[in-house]
This record gives structure tokens, C-alpha cells and sequence, in this order.
């Protein structure tokens, strides 16, 4: 028997191990698996190349589960080790002091593992005992057990092992009991080991009998040795792609694409992603892609290898350039690891051209599922929004689909205005805004349907990459104003009438919690409507992005204000005019003289002194006549007010242009409904 102590220069390195790697204490069963694989593998090679001449046999890695003695061992069939491959990767396992060992990786646990043979000594994070019982493949190779109970002392004798290969055999602490489920085991083998090349085999597959699930005699094998991304695409049919997903993503839908990488230099690099059906919230999830080295599980924390916008996507990237003790900073800082995201990208933007060009139909047909990732790619990643404008598409409320050269040639001639700026008219709710859009129609306009999660902040994209364009949204305006070919038509009040139809109409309004209305005249065509309510382009884009964007929520906190469009020309609104010509005009004209004499006052009085400043004498005299001036703005607004009070033409007319936009409700409603049962 041989005793020794572990090489290392202190003599605490197993509390170090338990210390820093306590949080991530899981990951012990996939180094030992890993191990595990690596021997099978290396015994592969060799007896292809022909320096293994014995039989190979089984070539699979174990895993059983023995409660009753506490232990949990991992067995493979590999190249084994001798007495002296065990004191060569086991004992002398650092090289390095321990200062300068605990200074190195005192920040980063994951670091430890793989460094220094450190993988193997991850077992006794859970174990309080640790045995090795291997036997080499070499001809005339003595089995040998290696022990080790945490301590940096070991010991190491011969054993009756009689088969080839290695058995690590690690007694469970008290603390750690929960490695002795079966299905602890296999929960963490599916996470790690679910596609190593080498089937790993763990317990046996249960049956359901007499009211129970009990063992059969057919050994359960926990991984897919060969999966998708490990063959060529010429090698997979469509079904192979979506069974490999659903394995992935059990009860999805199916995707709607897949791109499948394979890149040998600069770096090596394969893998599938799948671009999922996301469901009407959009939401940013992320840990959907899987990291694999060598069809080992790292991580599903991608950021860094995959762009951002491509977190959405779901599936597997598998390089051995990324190692297994992969850390965030890692991820953030490698070289190799910006080029993986760069060809990432490409080959995204590659392959949905692909589809574009080859089968526009079938693109187009799931065009409403993935616009939501080339949108968000173009807003977060510039050389794939410089990409995706050849394959971008823009629908209309008619469900055609077209690039953007297409749009715009479709669209230019008839659509741009005085100024020469080509108007991309456009919906967010074509319910809401049928009449809107009919409006638009009538005149010969197309209208864009931009309703989804981000079309808000991809409208400002295309504003700023398309020369001369601009977006608005149908409902925005009146449609004479919406695309500005010549001069309005002048708006043919008097000052009277003006100030008289402005209260009237503002007067009956209902109080709408957080809304402003601003009463405005416009000539449109008698054919139009005899009240249009709009709402500023600006305001709404900006209360809509504050909604997305915390920085703004100024705007959110802004009551929502529209514009209340009277159509002069038309025949009800004439009808309203000339009544209030009739019935209070002359009541109300002396008054408006009044107020205006006052107000011509006023300016008299502040134009006498050239610097501005009002003397004493003329300040008194100004602020009296104010005051004059707003007790008979007050008796005018009354008297148009209880007059128009009066008028159910006029609170018809408003309360109609507020039902069409979806702002009549509650009491409002109910007296609209009473109102027209009346008025029939």
C-alpha cells in the first residue's frame, strides 16, 4: 500500500474546493461523467489507430445510485489508469503555490473547475470519501484503488478489479443526501449529459405495475449520442429538425424556422436555432439557448455568444473554443467568443434572405411571427438592420406584403406631399380606425397595419434610414391634412361665429378622465364627417414609447390630448352655425365687441411706454380693464353654454365623433343612447 500526501502546498485545498465552488456543487456529477466520456472516447481512438487491439464491448458510462451504503459511483469501460497515471493526474494535481492558487481564483468559482486536474476533486463538494478503482488497458496493467477521505492525505494499493476501465466511487455527506434520488441523478443528467456521445446509462426503465412504476430489466439511457446538430442538414429531414426541438422544448409549438451552423474556421463552431412562435406578449426570455463544448453542457446564460435580439431564439450552440469553466466576463471579453456572435448574426440574416428569396409565399405566411425578431434586430444590432432592409416587410390593412423599395414604389406618387416628402400612412387597430382608414382609401391612399410590440419605435427606425419619409398614423388628422398637396381651403366664420361655435361645442364636451380636447375649424369636403377627433402624431408617439421606456415617463403622466375637428362645410355644422346666429348672436355680439375694445385698451396702454414697463397710473388701468375683460368673457361663455345646453344637435354630433374613436363610456354613453331613442 502507498501513502502519500496530495501535492499541493496547502493543506486546506478541500475547504477551498467546498468554499468556492458551494454554490455551483451540482456540477461534480457532469465533471465526473465528462471524465467518464473522455476515457471511452480516447479508447476509441486508440483502437482505431490501431495500438488497442483487445474488444471494445460495452462502451457506455454508468451511473448507479446505492442508498443503502450511501454511495454514488460512476463507471466507465475506458483506457483506465495504473498506479502511475493516478499519482501523475490525481496526486499532483497543482503546480503552482497555494498564495498564488487562491489569489488566481478567489473571485471565480467556476475557474476552479477545469484547471489543474481540479474537475476530478469537484466530487468532494458532495462527498466525504472518495474511491478510485481503475484498470488500464495496457497489456499486463495491475488494478489499482486510490482513497481519499478529504483530507490532503490518500492512500493507493492494489485491487481484484477485473474489468478495464475506472470506477469513482463517492460516499455521500450528510449534508448533500438529496444525490441519492434517482431522480435528483437523472434530473442533473439530462442537464449536463443529455447529449454526450457516449450513451450514459442511469438506473432502468420503469414499467407500471400492480398500481406502481417498478424497475424492468432494460437500462435507462439518458442521453442522445448523436443529436441534430452533430450531423450534416443534408443528413436531416424536416421532421428530425422538429423532433429534436420538442425534445428541447417539450409541449411548444412548432417552430417557425431553424438555421443550422456548422463553421470550422476561425473557430469550430455548430449547433441549431430555432425561431419559436412567441406569443402575443412580448417579452424578452432569456436561457432559451443551450451552450455546449463538445456536447457538454455549460450553460444556458448566453449572453455574450449570442446577440442580443437573437436571445429570443431558442436551440444549441455547441464550440469547443468556449471552455467548460466559462464565466460571464469570460463570455463578455474572449475574442474568439465576439467573432461566434458576429458569424451568429451573419448567419441569420443569411439564412432568413434565403427563405425570402426562395419561398416568399411561405415567408410571407409566417411574416406576423417573426417580425417581432427582425425588428428587434434592426433596433439593437446595426450590421443586422443593414442586412435585414432587403427582407423587412411591411403589410397593409389589405394583408399584402412588400419590401421596402416595393412600398415606396407603390406608394410614391400618390402619397407625397407639397414639400415632397413621401407620407407612409399608417393603422394600429383597423377596427378602431375603420373609418379612418376608409377615409384614406377613398382618396386613393394605401395604409400600412403597424400593430405590433415594437412597431412603435420601428416607425422612428425607418423615419431616420428612408430619405425624405415619414410616418402617420391615419387617425392623426383629418385626411385633407394628413398628405398636404396645396393650401387649406379658408375656413369662412366670422369672428363671431367663431367665438360663439368654439363654446358651444367645447361647452358639451364630457369630462373625460385624463383627455383634453382643443375645439379647431377646418373647410374639408361637406362629403366628410361633421366632426373629426385626432390626436397629435408627436404627443401619442411619445406617450407610447413612455409606456416602454421608464426614462419617459414624463410623457405618461400627461393627459391624452385630442383635437376636436369641426367640418365647416358641412350641412349640420351650417345648420348649428345658423341657429346660434339666430338665437344668440345678437346677444353675444356686444358683448365680443366689448371685449375686444377692452383688449385693444390694454394694448394701447402697453404700447405707450417703448421699454416695456408700465407705469404705475397705466398698470392700475390694465389690470382693471383685465379684469373686465374676463368677467364678460365669463357672461359670454355662459350664455353660449345654457344656450347650447339646448342643443341636442350639437351634443349628438360630439358625442357620435367620440363614440367612433372609443372615448364615450359610463354615464356619457347611456345619455347618448337616450338621446338618439329621442331624437328618432
Amino acid at each position: 500500500m502507498q501513502k502519500g500526501t496530495i501535492g499541493v502546498t496547502t493543506e486546506n485545498i478541500f475547504p477551498v474546493i467546498k468554499k468556492f465552488l458551494y454554490s455551483d456543487h451540482e456540477i461534480f456529477l457532469r465533471e465526473l461523467v465528462s471524465n467518464a466520456i473522455d476515457a471511452t472516447q480516447k479508447l476509441k481512438t486508440l483502437s482505431s489507430v490501431g495500438e488497442f487491439k483487445g474488444e471494445l464491448g460495452e462502451m457506455n458510462v454508468k451511473i448507479n445510485v446505492d442508498k443503502e451504503n450511501g454511495t454514488l459511483t460512476v463507471s466507465d469501460h475506458g483506457i483506465g489508469m495504473t498506479a502511475e497515471d493516478i499519482d501523475k493526474y490525481i496526486n499532483q494535481i497543482a503546480f503552482s503555490g497555494a498564495e498564488e492558487f487562491l489569489t488566481k481564483y478567489k473571485d471565480n468559482a467556476n475557474a476552479i473547475i477545469g484547471h489543474f486536474g481540479l474537475g476530478f476533486y469537484s466530487a468532494f463538494m458532495v462527498a466525504k470519501k472518495v474511491e478510485i478503482h481503475s484498470l488500464s488497458y495496457k497489456d499486463g496493467a495491475k488494478a489499482v484503488k486510490w482513497s481519499c477521505d478529504g483530507s490532503p492525505e490518500f492512500t493507493m494499493e492494489e485491487c481484484d478489479k477485473a474489468s478495464r476501465g475506472t470506477d469513482i466511487v463517492l460516499y455521500i455527506d450528510d449534508e448533500n443526501k438529496d444525490f441519492l434520488e434517482q431522480s435528483k441523478i437523472d434530473s442533473l443528467l439530462k442537464k449536463y449529459c443529455r447529449f454526450l456521445p457516449v450513451p450514459v446509462i442511469s438506473g432502468k426503465e420503469q414499467e407500471w405495475k400492480d398500481g406502481k412504476y417498478v424497475d424492468t430489466e432494460v437500462d435507462k439511457v439518458i442521453n442522445i449520442t448523436e443529436p441534430a446538430w452533430t450531423k450534416k442538414p443534408s443528413e436531416l429531414t424536416k421532421e428530425d429538425y422538429l423532433n429534436f426541438y420538442h425534445d428541447l422544448y417539450p409541449g411548444q409549438d412548432d417552430p417557425l424556422f431553424w438555421i443550422h451552423l456548422n463553421v470550422d474556421y476561425p473557430f469550430t463552431l455548430t449547433g441549431v436555432l430555432f425561431f419559436p412562435k412567441i406569443k402575443n406578449n412580448f417579452e424578452v426570455t432569456k436561457n432559451r439557448i443551450q451552450l455546449y463544448c463538445n456536447q457538454v453542457f455549460v450553460t444556458d446564460s448566453v449572453e455574450g455568444v449570442v446577440p442580443e435580439f437573437l436571445m429570443l431564439l431558442q436551440g444549441v450552440i455547441d464550440s469547443p473554443d468556449i471552455p467548460l469553466n466559462v464565466s460571464r466576463s469570460y463570455l463578455q471579453s474572449d475574442a474568439s467568443v465576439k467573432k461566434i456572435s458576429t458569424y451568429i448574426t451573419k448567419k441569420v440574416s443569411s439564412r432568413l434572405e434565403e427563405i425570402f428569396k426562395n419561398d416568399r409565399t411561405e415567408y410571407e405566411s409566417k411574416w406576423d411571427d417573426i417580425k417581432i425578431f427582425i425588428e428587434y434586430g434592426m433596433l439593437t444590432d446595426e450590421k443586422f438592420r443593414d442586412a435585414a432592409m432587403k427582407f423587412v416587410l411591411l403589410k397593409n390593412t389589405e394583408e399584402k406584403h412588400f419590401t421596402l423599395d416595393e412600398y415606396k414604389t407603390l406608394i410614391e406618387s400618390n402619397q407625397t406631399d407639397k414639400d415632397g416628402n413621401i407620407i407612409y400612412l399608417y393603422s394600429t387597430d383597423t377596427e378602431a380606425q375603420y373609418n379612418y382608414i376608409n377615409a384614406a382609401t377613398q382618396k386613393g391612399y394605401d395604409v400600412l397595419l403597424m400593430d405590433g410590440q415594437l412597431d412603435n419605435h420601428f416607425i422612428g427606425l425607418l423615419e431616420n434610414k428612408l430619405d425624405k419619409s415619414q410616418f402617420v398614423r391615419v387617425d392623426s388628422d383629418v385626411i385633407s391634412n394628413l398628405i398636404k398637396k396645396d393650401e387649406k381651403k379658408e375656413v369662412l366664420l366670422t369672428a363671431v361665429q367663431r367665438e360663439i361655435l368654439t363654446q358651444e361645442f367645447r361647452s358639451q364636451i364630457p369630462a373625460i378622465d385624463k383627455c383634453e380636447f382643443i375645439v379647431s375649424f377646418e373647410a374639408i369636403s361637406p362629403e366628410d364627417s361633421p366632426i373629426v377627433i385626432t390626436q397629435s402624431e408627436y404627443m401619442r408617439r411619445m406617450k407610447e414609447m413612455a409606456a416602454l421606456q421608464p426614462g419617459m415617463s414624463f410623457y405618461g403622466e400627461l393627459p391624452d390630448s385630442y383635437n376636436l375637428i369641426v367640418n365647416t362645410e358641412h350641412k349640420l355644422i351650417a345648420q348649428v352655425r345658423d341657429n346660434a346666429d339666430k338665437e344668440i348672436a345678437n346677444i353675444v355680439s356686444p358683448i365680443i365687441a366689448e371685449i375686444d375694445e377692452k383688449n385693444a385698451q390694454i394694448t394701447a396702454l402697453r404700447e405707450e411706454n417703448k421699454d416695456g414697463k408700465i407705469n404705475d397710473e397705466n398698470s392700475e388701468k390694465v389690470k382693471s380693464l383685465e379684469n373686465d375683460v374676463n368677467q364678460l368673457r365669463a357672461k359670454q361663455n355662459e350664455i353660449i353654454s345654457q344656450y347650447a345646453e339646448k342643443q341636442d344637435l350639437v351634443k349628438q354630433l360630439i358625442d357620435l365623433a367620440l363614440l367612433g374613436n372609443g372615448l364615450l363610456k359610463g354615464e356619457s354613453l347611456s345619455a347618448f343612447i337616450k338621446r338618439s331613442v329621442s331624437m328618432l
